[in-house]
């Protein structure tokens, strides 16, 4: 999952909730740079950790 994670792309830490939303920055060489509404920008090795993709819908 980490290979399709692309700068703009939101996403939750599994093992962080406290955290809030990410945003990702960058996915370079395993290494996903997001920044997170609660917890700022952090490094993220995505071969430690699956981060969950936020999908959302538009509000009609």
């Amino acid at each position: 999952m980490g290979s399709l994670l692309e700068p703009g792309m939101l996403v939750r830490h599994p093992d962080k909730p406290d955290w809030g939303l990410g945003q990702v920055q960058s996915n370079v060489a395993g290494r996903v740079t997001v920044n997170f509404e609660h917890a700022g920008k952090q490094v993220i090795m995505i071969e430690h950790v699956d981060l969950m993709p936020v999908f959302t819908t538009p509000e009609r």
